[in-house]
């Protein structure tokens, strides 16, 4: 029988704690739910109100790995849900992290947790902008640094203010606190942005997937503004060979980084960042903090 356990008085069953779920440094799926209940204020702050997909790597991230937006079979009945309708699916819903309860029920789950830019009840209208910086080999999180210090004083010059944290990967990830605006709009401002950069910053930058042309550079992924879209959640865990989190970064870290390992932080790292940082990405969630996308007069001339 899993054990159960009482989280603000649900009642959670916890399964397999002794789990290796991570070889490479032999962190438990115990150890898993122990990050996500330390952490549990910050990650809560930034899935607040959005529905959450989860990528689920139950045997840890080398045996399956599967994406589901729908609400996974068992869900209990108290776990918040929101109508997300999908062309496919009038009716589809999908999990509503609210409270640490839910955080660890989904946590024993073993997933990464993923969210779109737009919270739950506006479907398509987001409040943040994401660019995904992305190196292709021998680039790493260093040439990222590079570009994102450029796209940052970019967005300045626009009056918006941007946010760096960890891939949890090899990249980065740049989030915009914005008011509320339609997610094409956003998105075509995203790539007006990536090709910016790319014609700025030609050694350096492509604004295109295409395999080819990425050896070197950072691909600037502007298409997770689309409304379909999500993007990994801060201080999600991820599915990789050691338990690398997705972690705010300052932009004195992201100035200093000189080697790939410089931007690489494992869950136990975590706890004693938030302690002396506090919650890096905390403008995101704050209304106050959000700019304004800029209108297509102000956008400059279009490519």
């Amino acid at each position: 029988m899993a054990p159960i356990t009482m989280v603000e008085g649900r009642r959670i069953p916890l399964s397999n704690l002794d789990k290796v779920l991570y070889p490479e440094t032999g962190f438990t799926k115990g150890e898993v739910l122990h990050y996500y209940a330390t952490v549990a204020e910050s990650l809560l702050a930034h899935v607040h109100n959005r529905p959450v997909s989860f990528l689920r790597y139950p045997d840890g991230p080398d045996g399956q790995r599967f994406f589901t937006k729908n609400p996974p079979p068992g869900t209990p009945a108290w776990v918040e849900t929101t109508p997300v309708p999908r062309s496919d699916d009038p009716s589809a819903e999908q999990v509503v992290i609210a409270d640490l309860p839910s955080l660890m029920w989904a946590a024993n789950l073993v997933v990464e947790f993923h969210t779109p830019q737009w919270p739950a009840g506006s479907p398509g209208v987001a409040d943040r902008l994401i660019l995904d910086l992305d190196p292709g080999p021998p680039a790493t999180v260093v040439e990222c640094c590079a570009a994102a210090l450029w796209l940052r004083d970019r967005l300045a010059a626009d009056g918006l203010h941007a946010y760096a944290k960890t891939s949890g990967s090899k990249g980065l990830h740049l989030a915009v606190p914005l008011e509320p605006a339609p997610s094409d709009r956003v998105s075509a401002y995203a790539k007006q942005l990536a090709q910016e950069a790319e014609r700025e910053l030609a050694d350096l930058v492509v604004h295109r997937m295409a395999k080819a042309l990425r050896p070197g550079k950072v691909f600037v992924d502007h298409s997770q503004n689309a409304a379909a879209k999500t993007t990994a959640a801060p201080y999600t865990l991820r599915a990789r060979a050691r338990p690398t989190v997705s972690a705010p970064v300052s932009w004195e870290e992201a100035e200093s980084c000189r080697t790939a390992s410089d931007l690489v932080f494992l869950a136990d790292d975590i706890p004693a960042r938030l302690a002396r940082d506090g919650d890096l990405f905390a403008p995101l969630t704050d209304p106050g903090q959000a700019g304004r996308l800029p209108g297509r007069g102000r956008q400059g001339a279009r490519p």
